[in-house]
């Protein structure tokens, strides 16, 4: 027999899990997610307008209540939704007013507008908030006139657009002001000129509001300004051939809700 030893070697063998194992794949992934979102972003920013940017973000404002309106149902909260306008706090002042952005007082007029059967209003409104008030601007474009060249007849598009405004004057119970604008061609009689015309077309505006049942005690100003105040810088621009409606002293966030339906014109 061998008197020789056996020598027996253990070999520990690591096994790594391949390339160091799968947790940079979980790593890689969340980059490539969050990398996705951000470039969806950076496009959503470029591709929207302040307004709809503004939509956005109200949707998601949980101060703003989604539905007042029961859906029924027998649970604790008995069919409401914990986002009802009793639920959620409000801005203080009118309790029945809740915040109300220029571009939903658009949307209202051109809404109603449309109903009237003027389909393509979308860009003839424009809402602003000034230290005055609220001012809501009608406005003309190519082959699309409030008026008759050089007079005051209104087209059948300024009556459309002004049964909408007739709806927002209600419900805001406000004094009311209304300005005539022109562009910067002239006459050649002297005798009437851009300051009559201007007066002239807001005097219209104001006759076609009271036929639309505005009262005529909301009315504190009606004047001209010619074309002393163009929106362009074109003067001859058609969009500075327009009605200016001031509610006076008042802001977007007194407005009635948008879902107030809007005063049925009269015709």
């Amino acid at each position: 027999m061998s008197s020789e030893a056996t020598i027996i070697k253990r070999k520990r063998v690591v096994v790594a899990g391949g390339h160091h194992g799968g947790a940079w794949k979980v790593a890689y992934a969340d980059f490539v997610t969050a990398m996705m979102a951000f470039f969806l972003l950076m496009w959503l920013l470029n591709a929207t307008t302040e307004d709809q940017r503004k939509g956005l973000a109200d949707y998601f404002d949980p101060s703003i209540p989604i539905s007042p309106i029961s859906g029924g149902g027998t649970d604790m909260l008995e069919g409401d939704s914990i986002a009802t306008s009793e639920n959620l706090p409000t801005r203080g002042g009118d309790e029945e007013a809740i915040q109300r952005h220029p571009a939903e007082i658009e949307a209202a007029i051109v809404e109603a507008a449309a109903a009237q059967g003027l389909a393509d209003a979308d860009g003839r409104v424009r809402v602003t908030e000034t230290e005055e008030g609220i001012v809501i601007e009608l406005l003309e474009a190519q082959r699309h006139a409030l008026f008759a060249k050089g007079s005051a007849a209104p087209s059948s598009e300024l009556r459309a657009l002004l049964s909408g405004v007739a709806g927002v004057i209600d419900g805001a119970k406000a004094p009311v002001k209304i300005t005539g604008h022109t562009d910067g061609y002239t006459y050649d009689d002297q005798d009437y000129t851009n300051w009559e015309l201007s007066a002239d077309r807001a005097n219209t505006a104001r006759r076609l509001l009271l036929a639309e049942g505005v009262d005529e005690t909301s009315f504190d100003e009606v004047s001209g300004r010619a074309d002393r105040a163009p929106l362009a810088e074109d003067r001859h621009d058609p969009a500075n051939r327009r009605i200016a409606i001031t509610l006076l002293g008042k802001k977007a966030d007194a407005m009635p809700t948008p879902s107030q339906p809007m005063r049925a014109g009269l015709r």
